[in-house]
C-alpha cells in the first residue's frame, strides 16, 4: 500500500520492542477483557463442535495477550492438557473448520461497530528467513529482493479505524505443483497467479460479503497494474478508486472535455499537461492541489473514469494518480476515500502486528488461512477496546 509499513522488507514479525508494540501494551489489558462469551460466539458460532469454539477462544486470547512473536508454541500455553503444543499444532493447521465462515462474522462485527466508509484492498508482505513456510519466495521489492509470503488483505475501514476481514495468499508456480502442493495442503482449486489476480480475487470476494453491500471499493497495491484492477472493478459496478503509476495509459475523454485532444498518453504525462484544470480542493485533512479529468482507459475507448491527480504541498515532486468511478464533480469525496488507505498502515502497525498477523511460520496453506483469520478477529477486538468503533463489537441481531 504504497510506502506502508506492511510492505517494508524489515525483519522478522515480532523482534524487538516498537512504539507501535508499547501503544498496544496500553489497551491490551481492555482487549482482553473484551474477549468475553457473548463476542465469541458472535464470531466463532461456525464452529460446529463446542470443542472448537472454545480453542477458537483460547487461541485468540493469546494472540491478545502473548508478548513477542505469536508462534504455536507460545500460544499452546493457552491450551489446555499436557498435549497443549499439538492441540494447538492440530486446530490451526489440521483440524478440518472453514475459516471463511468466520471473516464473515469479523465482517459484520466491523459493520457494526466501525461504520465503515469503504473497503481497502493493499498488499503485504511477510518476511521469512526460509523457503519452507507456505508461499514464500524471494519478493522483489523497493528496498531489494526479500524472501517471504505476499498476500493481499481486504479491510474495512473509517476515518478513525481499520479492520481485516479477508485474505489471499498469492503462490507461486512451484507452490502449485506436487511435490510442495500435497506437503502444504494447498488445494486443487487454489491457483498460481500474480498479486494483481489476487486482487482480483480479492474483489470478486467482496460480492460474497452481503453483510457489507454497497460500499466503495479502494485498491492501494504498487504491484499490481492499477488500470487492469479499474477496468476489472468497473465490471463489477462497485464504485472504486484505484491508485495508477505515472506509466498507466489514458486518454481524455472527448464527450465530457470537447475542447481538448484524445491523444493516448501516460497518466502522468497526461496529469503535467493540464495545469489550468487544477484547482484547491478541501479533502477534510487539509487543502490539497488536484485535478480531476474524465478519461477512457481501454484501447476500444470504452470504460469512461476519471483520472485523479493530486500534489501535496511543501512536497516536492510528490504526486499521487487514481482512476475513479466517480465524476470530476466527486472531487472531494474521491480525496477522502484516498486517505484510507494511510488509516489501514496506521492500525497494521499499531494493531497487526501486535497481536502477530505476520507471525504463522508453518507450511500448511489451511494453517495459513486459519492463523490469519484468527488474527484478524483479534484485531477487530482489539480495535474496539482501543476505542475506534462506536459501539461493543455485539449485541447486533442475528
Amino acid at each position: 500500500m504504497g510506502s506502508s509499513p506492511e510492505q517494508e522488507p524489515g525483519g522478522a514479525a515480532g523482534e524487538g520492542p516498537t512504539a507501535a508494540g508499547e501503544g498496544f501494551e496500553r489497551i491490551r489489558p481492555s482487549a482482553t477483557a473484551a474477549l468475553d462469551a457473548e463476542v465469541c460466539r458472535r464470531l466463532f458460532g461456525s464452529l460446529h463442535r463446542n470443542s472448537q469454539r472454545v480453542k477458537a477462544e483460547q487461541y485468540v486470547r493469546g494472540l491478545l495477550t502473548v508478548r513477542g512473536r505469536k508462534t504455536l508454541h507460545s500460544l499452546a500455553a493457552q491450551f489446555d492438557g499436557v498435549a497443549a503444543p499439538q492441540n494447538a499444532h492440530h486446530f490451526i493447521s489440521a483440524s478440518p473448520w472453514e475459516w471463511m465462515p468466520i471473516r464473515h462474522a469479523v465482517a459484520r462485527q466491523a459493520q457494526r461497530t466501525l461504520a465503515p466508509e469503504a473497503w481497502v484492498i493493499g498488499a503485504t508482505l511477510i518476511p521469512k528467513s526460509g523457503p519452507h513456510s507456505v508461499g514464500s519466495d524471494p519478493q522483489v521489492t523497493a528496498l531489494g529482493t526479500v524472501n517471504g509470503q505476499q498476500a493481499v488483505g481486504t479491510w474495512l475501514v473509517s476515518e478513525r479505524s481499520a479492520v481485516p476481514v479477508d485474505w489471499q495468499l498469492r503462490l507461486s508456480a512451484r507452490w502449485t505443483a506436487d511435490p510442495l502442493r500435497r506437503r502444504a495442503g494447498v488445494p486443487a482449486e487454489a491457483a498460481l497467479g500474480t498479486v494483481e489476480e489476487c486482487v482480483r480475487r480479492a474483489v470478486s470476494g467482496l460480492t460474497d460479503m452481503a453483510e457489507v453491500a454497497g460500499l466503495p471499493v479502494v485498491v492501494d497495491v504498487a504491484e499490481a497494474d492499477g488500470a487492469a484492477a479499474a477496468r476489472f472493478l468497473a465490471s463489477t459496478g462497485l464504485p472504486f478508486v484505484v491508485r495508477v503509476g505515472p506509466a498507466a495509459p489514458a486518454r481524455i475523454d472527448r464527450s465530457e472535455l470537447p475542447n481538448y485532444g484524445d491523444r493516448l498518453r501516460s497518466a502522468g504525462e497526461l496529469a503535467e499537461s493540464l495545469p489550468q484544470l487544477r484547482q484547491w480542493v478541501n479533502s477534510g485533512d487539509g487543502g490539497t492541489t488536484a485535478l480531476a479529468v474524465p478519461v477512457l482507459i481501454s484501447p476500444a475507448r470504452r470504460n469512461a473514469m476519471t483520472l485523479l491527480a493530486e500534489w501535496h504541498p511543501g512536497r516536492h515532486g510528490d504526486r499521487r494518480l487514481w482512476l475513479t468511478s466517480l465524476g470530476a464533480a466527486a472531487i472531494a469525496a474521491a480525496l477522502r476515500l484516498t486517505r484510507l488507505p494511510g488509516v489501514v498502515a496506521r492500525d497494521f502497525a499499531e494493531i497487526s502486528e501486535a497481536v502477530g498477523l505476520r507471525d504463522f511460520a508453518g507450511r500448511s496453506f489451511p494453517g495459513w488461512h486459519r492463523h490469519i483469520t484468527l488474527a484478524s478477529a483479534a484485531h477487530l477486538v482489539a480495535a474496539w477496546a482501543r476505542g475506534g468503533a462506536r459501539t461493543r463489537p455485539a449485541g447486533d441481531p442475528k
